[in-house]
């Protein structure tokens, strides 16, 4: 299996991609396949897909920010299972981190990632993948190490409507054991800056962004 970076809209695995992302993600959480060349052409922004005999099986995106000395993980698709293609990204894409890390002369803090509530989505089927499904998704990333960082979450829609999408968790992978909570500072602009790029945010996003700031710390609970 090999772990390639695609950073054209052009690229044939792009297109793969970009359709098992459609088959997998609800339509909210897929952004336009034009919105696409900016996000792919930006070296900030790390979208690799794993490859098995010439076809995109899985593909992440993530991002690095070196001021916060934490990671992003958008996403994660595995679009086959019985291939391994979950624990080769998430192997591939942490070696990378730490790499990043490095370079900045760091250790990674950290990684933010979002997840769906099982008992809130239970609608969707995720292209009908069972490793996708978010009641094995959340017991995946649980044994990895995330925790689910304690407070009521929302995100604006990636349709940029104003939209406040429900349904999801944002958790944190500490690299340090032991990691009970995180300073709330971290986590408000962290969100501010993930989500700069959507300009119309919900009321309910706003609010929550407001109530973090009243605290100093939040706590990091299992699943």
């Amino acid at each position: 299996m090999e772990f390639i970076r695609i950073t054209n809209l052009e690229d044939p695995l792009f297109k793969q991609m970009y359709q098992l992302m459609k088959d997998v993600f609800p339509k909210e959480e897929v952004l336009a396949f034009d919105l696409w060349k900016e996000p792919l052409e930006d070296p900030s922004i790390r979208v690799f897909v794993a490859v098995h005999q010439g076809k995109v099986v899985g593909a992440t995106e993530y991002r690095y920010y070196e001021d916060f000395n934490v990671a992003m993980t958008d996403f994660t698709i595995i679009g086959e299972a019985g291939l391994g293609a979950g624990p080769f990204l998430a192997e591939k894409r942490l070696e990378d981190l730490h790499e990043l890390a490095s370079a900045n002369e760091k250790k990674l803090f950290g990684m933010f990632a979002e997840i769906y509530d099982p008992y809130q989505v239970e609608h969707h089927s995720f292209g009908g993948v069972k490793p996708m499904d978010p009641y094995v998704r959340r017991e995946v990333l649980a044994h990895l190490g995330y925790k689910r960082i304690d407070f009521t979450y929302v995100h604006p829609s990636w349709n940029n409507d104003g939209e406040a999408v429900k349904g999801l968790d944002l958790c944190f992978l500490p690299m340090e054991k032991g990691t009970t909570d995180l300073p709330t500072p971290l986590v408000v602009e962290f969100l501010r800056r993930y989500y700069t790029v959507l300009p119309n945010k919900p009321e309910s996003w706003l609010s929550m962004i407001e109530d973090l700031q009243s605290k100093s710390r939040i706590a990091l609970l299992p699943f």
